[in-house]
């Protein structure tokens, strides 16, 4: 049986990038979302969207400690793809 970690190391996303998933959403669903979204076309500009709504989401709920890994996370997915375009490369070459 494979582990979150296993499966976190087949989709290269970091840890970070994994982040927390929304109580809604299975983490080891929420990483093969994210996983397909950054190999799929366009998919990387759909990624920011759908964590700043998730970061909405927590503070509306309350759950300002989920807010901010969400916000931790968006900056770093924000960070690194900013480095892999400058460097000219997709993110997994």
């Amino acid at each position: 049986m494979l582990t979150f970690e296993d499966c976190l190391g087949l989709c290269q996303l970091s840890e970070e990038e994994s982040g927390r998933s929304p109580s809604t959403m299975p983490q080891i669903v929420a990483l093969e979302l994210g996983s397909y979204l950054l190999r799929a076309p366009d998919g990387e500009l759909l990624v920011s969207p759908m964590l700043s709504d998730d970061v909405r989401a927590a503070e509306r709920r309350g759950d300002l400690v989920h807010a901010a890994q969400l916000k931790r996370c968006l900056r770093h997915f924000i960070e690194e793809r900013r480095t892999h375009m400058a460097s000219g490369k997709d993110r997994h070459g």
